[in-house]
């Protein structure tokens, strides 16, 4: 039990990658504190885990609902060691000229002011601990452009370099910092909620494509967790071996 004596938020943790994580951190000993926004999900998600766990339904994008959870854990989930930022998502595919104001305030305000509002509220937790690490979910697509991508890739370029940035600013502190950027991932529901329920064109990105899957990211998240204390993984890149970087893209008259 690598992960015994930990207390481990994980946000967005209803589905996907959060749910493989929370499976996985429970099954290396940790006790969860699992958010999302809906309810019946985490309380499912909690009965199946064989770990002391503690759900909260509350969306990231309010942030009085955030620090208001966060300062009222009971005492038996309070010493929390260990924030997974997960939560997360990309709507949409349209170029800058055709895209929905509202798809990209609603990026914004969960990939990276929710972000924010977590990791400021746990911090002081966090500092108090004698070890901690805050796990952040970026992309791939923080590191290479697409089209379509606008907002969404620019959302995790900043979970990209924030979390450079929490390193300094954590220097010669007990907190480690992780960036994790998976490429093309299966079994979430992040084609469905890109494509607002399309079925068609979310099946059509896996189609063909062996790609990863939630609990490939969660295997390497416990391995960035169970490092020893001197280690800090800055980040891991995951991509399919059925997908490369395209390039630079090219117009040709």
């Amino acid at each position: 039990m690598q992960l015994n004596q930990k207390i481990i938020v994980i946000t967005g943790a209803s589905s996907g990658i959060g749910k493989a994580t929370a499976m996985a951190c429970a099954a290396a000993g940790a006790s969860l504190i699992i958010t999302g926004r809906r309810k019946d999900a985490l309380d499912a998600l909690a009965k199946e885990l064989a770990t002391p766990c503690l759900p909260l339904c509350f969306d990231v994008r309010d942030k009085d609902a955030v620090f208001s959870a966060f300062a009222s854990l009971p005492p038996e989930f309070s010493n929390v060691s260990v924030l997974i930022n997960n939560a997360g998502l990309a709507l949409g595919l349209e170029p800058v000229p055709h895209i929905n104001l509202d798809d990209w305030e609603q990026m914004v305000d969960t990939n990276i002011k929710g972000l924010l509002y977590c990791t400021q509220s746990l911090v002081p937790t966090l500092q108090k601990q004698p070890a901690a690490h805050i796990v952040n979910i970026g992309s791939t697509a923080g590191n290479y452009a697409y089209k379509g991508g606008n907002t969404y890739c620019a959302s995790k370029a900043f979970v990209h370099h924030f979390s450079d940035c929490l390193r300094t600013d954590f220097l010669g502190q007990n907190i480690r910092v992780t960036n994790i950027e998976p490429a093309m991932t299966e079994d979430t529901a992040f084609a469905d909620v890109r494509f607002k329920g399309d079925d068609a064109k979310a099946r059509g990105v896996y189609a063909g494509v062996q790609p990863l899957r939630a609990s490939d990211i969660a295997q390497s998240i416990v391995w960035a967790l169970t490092r020893p204390a001197h280690v800090n993984i800055n980040r891991i890149e995951l991509i399919p071996t059925a997908q490369a970087q395209a390039g630079l893209a090219v117009h040709r008259q």
